[in-house]
């Protein structure tokens, strides 16, 4: 009989729901993709509906269920925390207990309860970082390895080195709250005017406008950053011990003025604050990493952690790092951490052994959902769509390749939908990376969000060294590596372009290309690259690879299909929703390919409704 364990995160930030079938990976969803609600903390109810139908079981079924962390820990820190700080931290504790007594206090209760009386299985809690360790180590296809783990803080922990071995981790190291290096960048991406907790990419892509002009004075006054890696941040700086926000007067006064306000102008000294703390994470990252390798003497990284999304670092590290391979878990935020405990009590509780995939046993990340071609032309045919269904596969690939060499914006959808944060070819926005328009075209008309904010290219794993400055044998399919394009692909600048990319405003900067693929290069001359091969990603590997055979070109955009502040789409019904929304030119929905000029004219009303139900962040 099928031995069945669920891993849950929940009741913070970016609940998921992961299930494994004798060890094997059978599913794994965040529950925003369901909810439409970003980020989306409450229990993963609809996560683990999906799971359970998946696999074709009832709750009844599971043996373990595992939560992603130890909430009596975090409770601890809280009380402690705020006892040190008293009676400055008068105002976070009431607000802390607050949300312990309504949904946390007794939180074995409040899971049992959401999981129903079907249950009859074992519940068990895992440590925080412990989970996150596990997230990398036991999907990579490594044997042994070193494990570093970056991130806010949960329980008391921020970053971790641990090792692991066949099916053992062991922890080594870990430092500890208030200290942490995400609650440093999180720190500054308040401060700049971003967002908590979903800000902080954003900040890594400002980050090339700037001059870290900062570094010297944070390192002085704020952060005292130690060869091994490890911090110590000085609190008066800081508010969110004590607090409701991540900076004090303090560090205002040290920066000459209060935080940006969303959504105000973004001035030069914000890209300059941008540029330095991303030079001091890359660099905390490195000396991490080179901590680790020393200490463990192993030649193979993983990673996880919120940090470890960092890809400007992850891509120093593979660059300027001691190891032959590193791998890093695609969902490494507290959306990993389902997946993590579930593999915890397979692994370390159950001792059941560990059979290592030399790709990864991580599936590509499709993990989640997907859709027949009968379902959706039933949906399409519902909501009165035009379309047109190819028999043929070759047919389809055609057509779109066509599309995307005449500079249209594709919304792609096929197989089933990522796990973590990152579209890495199923529910996807794709576009011809030679265009010099479709960068700021797909910024302002289709994602409606920031200008400066970068495309990831896709490139065909076997075409990577015409393309991107990195090693071909180490792949990178999940976008969590950025590496410099080619010499011979940068374009030389006339001295008007140089002008322009001293200009205050961010749209005049971003519209200098700046190679020969220019809607993915950044300012730098880097790309966050996806690896595409066709295990891992079937039919979008055989759609770029029609493409390169129409074009000669090996690289596509591709980026998630949302609209800023939505989550990934997940049914079909999203994404047809996105796509008359938004000036998308096409859709693709499996076979079916729709056209915005066949379409009923959809009414801007509508499309202000659609976008209106997500908050700008």
């Amino acid at each position: 009989m099928s031995e069945y364990v669920l891993g849950i995160s929940a009741f913070y930030h970016d609940s998921a729901a992961a299930l494994l079938k004798d060890g094997q990976i059978v599913a794994a969803a965040q529950e925003e993709r369901f909810t439409r609600r970003k980020f989306d903390p409450s229990f993963p109810g609809q996560a683990i509906e999906y799971c359970l139908s998946t696999a074709g079981i009832s709750i009844g079924d599971i043996g373990h269920v595992a939560f992603y962390e130890k909430p009596l820990d975090n409770f601890e820190r809280i009380l402690e925390t705020n006892l040190a700080f008293a009676p400055d931290s008068f105002a976070s504790f009431a607000s802390s207990t607050r949300l312990w007594a309504r949904t946390k206090a007794r939180m074995k209760e409040t899971i049992l309860t959401c999981l129903g009386r079907d249950f009859h299985g074992e519940l068990s809690f895992t440590d925080h970082h412990e989970s996150h360790a596990a997230s990398a180590f036991f999907p990579s296809p490594f044997d042994e390895a070193a494990i570093v783990t970056l991130d806010a803080v949960g329980g008391w922990g921020t970053s971790s080195i641990s090792v692991g071995r066949g099916r053992q981790i062991s922890l080594l190291k870990e430092m500890q709250f208030p200290h942490s290096l995400g609650m440093l960048y999180s720190a500054f991406t308040y401060y700049t005017g971003f967002k908590v907790n979903s800000g902080e990419y954003k900040l890594m892509g400002l980050a090339p406008y700037g001059e870290p002009k900062y570094v010297d004075i944070i390192l002085q006054k704020i952060v005292n950053l130690n060869e091994d890696g490890s911090l110590w941040l000085d609190m008066k700086y800081f508010n969110y011990s004590k607090g409701l926000t991540m900076t004090s007067e303090v560090f205002h006064e040290l920066f000459e003025g209060p935080p940006r306000k969303s959504e105000s102008m973004i001035t030069q000294k914000d890209m300059d604050l941008a540029a330095s703390i991303q030079k001091i994470c890359e660099e905390a990252v490195l000396r991490s990493a080179r901590h680790a390798h020393s200490f463990t003497g192993m030649r193979n990284l993983t990673m996880a952690g919120g940090v470890a999304l960092n890809c400007v670092a992850n891509g120093r590290v593979l660059r300027e790092g001691p190891y032959d391979r590193i791998w890093v878990q695609p969902a490494a935020g507290d959306a990993g951490g389902a997946l993590g405990s579930a593999l915890l009590v397979w692994h370390h509780l159950l001792e059941h052994r560990r059979c290592v995939s030399p790709e990864d046993s991580q599936r590509g990340s499709l993990l989640g959902p997907s859709f027949s071609d009968a379902d959706i032309k039933l949906y399409l045919d519902s909501v009165g769509a035009k379309y047109r269904c190819f028999e043929e596969e070759s047919e389809l690939l055609d057509r779109v390749a066509e599309l995307i060499e005449q500079e249209k914006v594709i919304g792609w959808f096929h197989g089933r939908m990522e796990y973590g944060p990152r579209a890495l070819g199923c529910r996807s926005i794709i576009g011809d990376a030679r265009s010099v328009r479709l960068q700021s075209v797909m910024n302002l008309k289709v994602k409606f969000r920031e200008s400066f904010r970068p495309f990831a290219p896709c490139v065909l794993s076997e075409c990577v060294e015409q393309v991107i400055v990195m090693d071909p044998s180490v792949p990178s399919p999940y976008m969590l590596i950025v590496a410099p394009i080619k010499e011979e692909l940068r374009l030389s600048l006339e001295p008007e372009e140089q002008h322009r990319l001293q200009d205050p405003d961010l749209r005049v900067r971003v519209s200098v290309p700046r190679s020969t693929f220019p809607a993915v290069t950044h300012v730098d001359y880097s790309a966050r690259i996806q690896t595409v091969d066709e295990s891992r990603h079937g039919r979008f590997y055989r759609l770029m690879r029609r493409f390169y055979e129409r074009t000669g070109s090996p690289v596509v955009i591709n980026s998630s299909f949302n609209i800023r502040g939505e989550p990934i789409v997940c049914l079909p019904d999203d994404a047809y929703r996105c796509f008359m929304a938004t000036d998308m030119d096409c859709l693709v929905l499996g076979r079916c390919v729709l056209l915005k000029e066949d379409q009923p004219n959809g009414s801007s009303e509508d499309a202000a409704v659609y976008q209106a139900q997500y908050a700008l962040d």
